[in-house]
This record gives C-alpha cells, structure tokens and sequence, in this order.
C-alpha cells in the first residue's frame, strides 16, 4: 500500500511541476477523496473544483461542507448555466432524462459538461480519480494521456488502485468519506440517477440503472480521450 501511495504522490509532484496550471476535478466520491487527501498533503499548487450539478444527494453537500473545514485547499464549485438549465426544464420538464438515453445525456451535458469546459479553460492538465475496475467504458484508459476534446493533458492516478485499497487509505488516513458509500453505493453522482447495488454488482450498475450498461458515460470522460 505504501509503494501504491508514494507513486501516486510522485505523480502529482510531477503533474505540479510539469503540466502547471492543473486542477483536479472532484466529485467527492471515495477515490476522490484519497486524491484530495494526497493533493492536500503534497500538491497544494494542484487547483481542485466540483461540479455541482445542482441534483447532488444531501450526503454529497453535507461532505462538500467537511471538506471545508478539514482541508486548508479550496475547492471551487462550478454551476450549471442557469437560462440554459431553465429552457431545457422548460421543454422537456426536470426528470426528462428517464425519458430517453439522448435526454439524459442533454442534461449531462448542460449540468456537468459545460460547466467541465469552464473550469479547465486555460489548463495544461486535470486529473481525475477513475479506476479502471469502476466501468468496461474505462478499460481502454491509461495513467497519462491526451485529452483531445479538452485540449490538455488528462492523469488518472489511481487507475489501478482497487476498491479495497481506496477503502484501506480512507480508513487508514481517517479521511471523511460520503455516507452513502455505507448505504450501498460504490458509485455516485446526481440523487435522481443514481442508486444503491446489491454486493458484488458491477460498481457503476447503480447509475442510470433503466439504461444499456455500455452507454453509461455522462460524457465527461469518453475512451483515452475524457
């Protein structure tokens, strides 16, 4: 476990000194939370944002609140444009995307995708806590690669890392965690979209269960390239 985080550590100090300006896009589930222990600890220069979607479970703004108080780091929120927002609720009503996998991913794309391209506007580099045991739409990422859609460098530093050994660290490091994890959710995003799992189920079969698995992607992160 030490030889895992001191090459995650060693990855950030690199990131920071090589690829500045950088940022870290939390969403505040488990592995982010070891990311944003380790940024807080060895990579303060490493900008660190959320997107809040506006739809997040209470457990997630409840964490969001932890995070403030713990960590010295800020952590910048960026929101959905609201007369985007207002005309696509206005069309199609607020739970539209049950409605259709194109629906859904509309309202992905207004509440996290745009909102995504403001914050890394003028970055060399994000960095992201996917792992490569979280989704089969993730096998193909590396630890480093081109983002070609953002234009900029994008590092998965705990690709590799399992769900035991995420666990281990936050129990380890005492770092605070959401409390749906306990609930049953491995996997976390919007309240209306997202669900608990039987133990043992696929980690992302909790996030729009009523679709195809392979189409689950929200677009932020699509193949090598997001």
């Amino acid at each position: 476990m030490a030889e895992r985080v001191s090459g995650v550590v060693s990855l950030l100090g690199e990131i920071a000194a090589s690829h500045s300006p950088a940022a870290f896009a939390t969403s505040f589930g488990a592995e982010d939370m070891v990311l944003l222990d380790l940024i807080a600890l060895h990579a303060t220069r490493i900008e660190v944002f959320t997107l809040d979607t506006g739809r997040l479970p209470e457990e997630t703004y409840r964490l969001m609140s932890s995070v403030r108080d713990r960590y010295p780091i800020p952590v910048r929120a960026y929101c959905p444009d609201t007369a985007r927002l207002e005309a696509w609720i206005g069309r199609n009503g607020p739970d539209a995307f049950y409605r259709s996998v194109a629906q859904r991913k509309e309202c992905c794309e207004i509440r996290k995708v745009a909102p995504l391209g403001r914050a890394l506007a003028g970055k060399k580099a994000w960095i992201t806590g996917l792992r490569r045991e979280q989704s089969p739409t993730r096998d193909s990422l590396g630890v480093r690669g081109w983002d070609a859609g953002n234009g900029l460098y994008k590092f998965n530093p705990l690709l590799d890392w399992s769900w035991d050994e995420v666990r281990t660290y936050i129990g380890d490091h005492g770092v605070p965690y959401n409390a749906l994890h306990d609930q049953g959710y491995p996997s976390i995003g919007c309240a209306p979209c997202t669900r608990p799992v039987d133990d043992g189920a696929d980690i992302r079969s909790g996030r729009w269960w009523w679709e195809d698995a392979g189409s689950k992607e929200c677009g932020l992160h699509v193949g090598e390239s997001g």
